[in-house]
């Protein structure tokens, strides 16, 4: 195999964009791996296990915000990618995975390592294609230059997600001649002034929103008085700040998912309402506060009794969404505005603002006042509800988002699991002033490589990482704490272990527990699945640190392993059954708050 072709189509990977490669050991890969690990624009980690090499680039690629590449040898191999790459499609994720494959002549005869790799993901590539075997020639170095190129493209353009490229090598398997960047060649590269541009490149700027749709939705905000921002997962740099001047604009509350983004920052958190998971529960309160408009930016919200709270009102709804996506859960007759959210929140911010500037009419306050008031008042009502908990020194599953919202600096990501502890994240996590970013895996909700995510996101070197992960999950991807060992990561663990799956304590299964209901044994074999396992020696091992922290000793011991380097898992206790009663006893101490606030006056309506 002549090297020239393969160091073109790297090089091309490099010219698009490419800074990381994640590379996973095999035969059939040589050639890719090592022309990926001789570009001198190329960073490559090599890690052992397909499934958490594929979480743990979709985490740097996530962290860092550009494609990161993938690489595996052909057969299972490759189709362990397939996790990472559902996740990374469902949650706009940039990554260019590339599948080495046996020739044609190989395929469909027995040939060891072989099986269909044609479109191998499915749907959930955003673009697939098959290269050719590589040989030596003009028209085909061409090809692999272009192909390259738009697989980066692709990967990156809005919204962004997986492209698949399966690569076919015939033996030998070591390149002939010099791996390494490509020379440019000015006659492939006119468009691109001193060259150094690549041979497919694609040009985007931000779908600005037409101004006739800017004023149509403009007076519909300006004539609803009863209006709510919805913000859920999304982690474009511009959207927080616009989105809270479309609040100022608007007078409208923001119901801030913190993986919206808008939760923490520095950008304006007057209009911010942290505590909507328990406000919008059944009661009085919210029976009187009920919208008739909700304009939703990023995907749908964690929180469920959000989402019941829409099912029930039915409100207007106005979907914004850079992606031309349709990720609408509630069933509600909808709007959907495919444009740059900034861009359209600001627009949408500034023609309020004139129209507001020409009318002697003011903009009446109270809407917004009364869910700001709420939610203090449910912050209130919590903050003394948990020191009476700290005060005795009781586990409770939350703590941590307690501290971590002014215990993470400027820079930090916090990582969550899925299951409880994104859901905790949600009613617990205060608002605040620091430059942190809620990073989780909510394209498909998995539990599965939370761990080689979240250490991915420490190898973007962004800024300290801090995961907070269950102890099932946790046990599901202990392969990722050979990733930390071997390339030197750090990085905070918080393991909320209750020996089982607590998340379904909370769901109908849990039924089955009760006496003539159903049978408490098949509860735990089913759902509760204890394991009964020490992982204290089990990190040790994989050459991290473990600490079994009391309640009353969550926040010291985060403050002090934060930005520390390596890994370190701090093991908070708690016992599902009683975790239960803890979250009712909360959800409690908010409702009797929110029920002794005073009712709205007549005047200003109270509901439709």
């Amino acid at each position: 195999m002549n090297a020239r072709p393969l160091r073109a189509f790297v090089d091309e990977l490099a010219r698009g964009g490419i800074r990381e490669a994640v590379v996973c050991p095999g035969s059939r890969s040589t050639p890719l791996a090592l022309a990926l690990r001789a570009h001198p624009a190329i960073r490559i980690r090599v890690l052992l296990d397909e499934r958490a090499a594929g979480f743990f680039a979709l985490g740097l690629a996530r962290a860092s915000r550009r494609p990161v590449a993938l690489l595996a040898t052909s057969g299972t191999a490759a189709v362990n990618f397939a996790p990472a790459v559902v996740e990374a499609f469902a949650d706009r994720v940039p990554l260019v995975v590339l599948t080495a494959d046996r020739p044609p002549e190989l395929r469909d005869r027995g040939a060891p390592q072989t099986i269909d790799q044609v479109r191998l993901y499915g749907t959930h590539a955003k673009w697939w294609a098959e290269l050719p075997v590589f040989e030596d020639s003009p028209e085909l170095v061409a090809h692999l230059r272009s192909v390259a190129g738009r697989a980066v493209a692709t990967a990156s353009a809005t919204p962004a997600g997986p492209v698949h490229l399966n690569v076919p090598f015939r033996e030998p398997l070591i390149p002939e001649g010099e791996l390494g960047a490509e020379e440019d060649d000015p006659a492939d590269r006119t468009v691109f002034p001193g060259g150094g541009g690549p041979f497919t490149a694609v040009l985007r700027g931000p779908r600005a929103p037409a101004a006739a749709d800017v004023a149509v939705l403009a007076q519909r905000l300006a004539a609803t008085e009863r209006g709510l921002i919805v913000a859920g997962p999304q982690d474009e740099p511009g959207v927080p700040a616009a989105i809270a001047r479309l609040a100022a604009a608007t007078g409208y509350p923001i119901l801030a998912d913190p993986l919206s983004q808008l939760r923490l920052g520095p950008h304006d958190r007057s209009h911010v309402v942290a505590r909507a998971d328990l406000l919008v529960r059944r009661g009085t309160w919210i029976d009187a506060h009920r919208p008739d408009l909700v304009v939703r930016f990023g995907a749908m919200p964690t929180s469920k009794p959000i989402l019941q709270f829409l099912q029930t009102t039915r409100p207007a709804q106005l979907v914004v969404d850079s992606g031309d996506g349709w990720r609408e859960a509630a069933l509600l007759p909808s709007v959907f505005v495919h444009a740059d959210a900034a861009l359209l929140a600001d627009a949408l911010a500034e023609a309020l603002t004139r129209a507001a500037a020409g009318s002697a009419v003011a903009r009446p306050a109270h809407w917004a006042d009364d869910w700001l008031a709420a939610d203090r008042t449910a912050s209130e009502a919590l903050d003394g509800w948990l020191a009476t908990l700290v005060a005795r020194d009781e586990p409770f599953e939350p703590l941590p988002f307690v501290h971590l919202a002014d215990l993470l600096p400027d820079g930090g990501i916090l990582w969550v699991g899925s299951s409880m502890p994104v859901r905790d994240l949600d009613a617990f996590l205060p608002t605040g002033p620091r430059s942190v970013r809620c990073l989780a895996n909510r394209g498909a909700n998995g539990i599965d490589g939370v761990v080689s995510s979240a250490l991915g996101a420490a190898a973007a070197d962004e800024g300290p990482v801090v995961l907070v992960v269950g102890d099932l999950s946790f046990l599901n991807d202990l392969n990722a704490l050979v990733i930390a060992r071997v390339h030197r990561l750090s990085a905070t663990i918080v393991l909320v272990n209750n020996d089982g799956g607590g998340i379904f304590s909370f769901l109908p299964q849990a039924r089955a527990q009760a006496p003539g209901v159903g049978l408490p044994e098949a509860y735990e074999e089913l759902f509760g699945t204890p394991h009964g396992i020490d992982v204290g020696p089990v990190v040790a091992a994989l050459g991290g640190e473990h600490r079994v922290v009391a309640p009353g000793q969550v926040r010291a011991a985060l403050a002090a392993s934060i930005g520390t380097p390596g890994i370190r898992v701090l093991e908070l206790r708690s016992e599902r059954a009683r975790n239960v009663e803890l979250h009712r006893e909360a959800a409690a101490a908010v409702a009797d708050a929110l029920a002794a606030l005073p009712s709205p006056s007549r005047s200003r309506g109270a509901g439709r």
